[in-house]
């Protein structure tokens, strides 16, 4: 990953004690943030923290995504641990353990289940943490969304629809959010070698090596970069945006 600064900012990952989320938290500490792990992975999101800080750049908060007091009281432990937030990343959704059932298969309490998480967790969050944001100046918001919205994956359908979703709302809200100086992106990762992923089918996994313009597997480094860049001064003027980054899997 190239060089970017995140000196002095202040940064809240969600879904951060492991896989991407714990990739983007590692690579903004390195870049120079202040982050907090926010996870329901207690024992997990802790342990995390322990190993990725060394001089308290990193703290952990626990945080239900299902539970609206839960999101309330992550940003106000953000604002007294941290005195104010520059930038949220919206990693946390589950994804785990889902796939490989047809449409007529679902279902509707998993697909609530989804629902709730991936994109209310993602609104509620976004409305919890905008008043920080706005008093941040410049506050950047990242949604972790998927190329499976891109192509329209098969036998995953509550989780495409979920990522669709993500996507949608991060163009509303970059206008909504604009003027008051907030730049909501999304970025739209490829099948990342994660503990999420680990459950995918190797003729799934195949399919999106073979169909690369890169061809080979993705690794949660491959990601790190484009979320960097985003929550960066030089992505200021950068807003409603979705950058695929898959190898070039599909193209935007």
């Amino acid at each position: 990953m190239g060089s970017i600064s995140l000196t002095n900012k202040r940064v809240v990952v969600t879904g951060g004690a492991r896989g991407l989320g714990r990739a983007f938290a590692e690579a903004a500490i390195v870049a120079g943030a202040r982050v907090i792990v926010a996870d329901i992975l207690e024992d997990v999101g802790r342990a995390t923290v322990g190993a990725l800080s060394t001089n308290g750049e990193a703290y952990f908060e626990p945080v239900d995504l299902s539970d609206p007091d839960s999101i309330i009281a992550l940003a106000d432990h953000a604002s007294d641990l941290l005195g104010g937030v520059d930038g949220l990343v919206n990693c946390a959704a589950i994804a785990t353990g889902i796939g490989g059932k047809v449409a007529e298969e679902i279902d509707i309490e998993t697909w609530d289940r989804v629902m709730t998480v991936n994109v209310r967790g993602t609104w509620l969050a976004i409305t919890a943490f905008s008043t920080l944001l706005r008093a941040a100046g410049n506050g950047k918001i990242v949604n972790i969304a998927s190329d499976t919205a891109m192509w329209g994956a098969p036998r995953l359908l509550h989780y495409v629809a979920s990522k669709g979703a993500v996507i949608s709302m991060t163009r509303s809200l970059a206008r909504e959010l604009g003027n008051d100086g907030i730049a909501v992106n999304a970025i739209a990762p490829g099948l990342t070698l994660v503990e999420a992923t680990e459950y995918v089918p190797e003729e799934r996994r195949r399919r999106y090596i073979d169909g690369r313009a890169m061809n080979r597997e993705q690794q949660p480094d491959d990601v790190t970069g484009a979320v960097m860049y985003l929550l960066s001064d030089a992505a200021d003027f950068v807003t409603g945006q979705l950058l695929p980054v898959n190898g070039g899997f599909v193209f935007n």
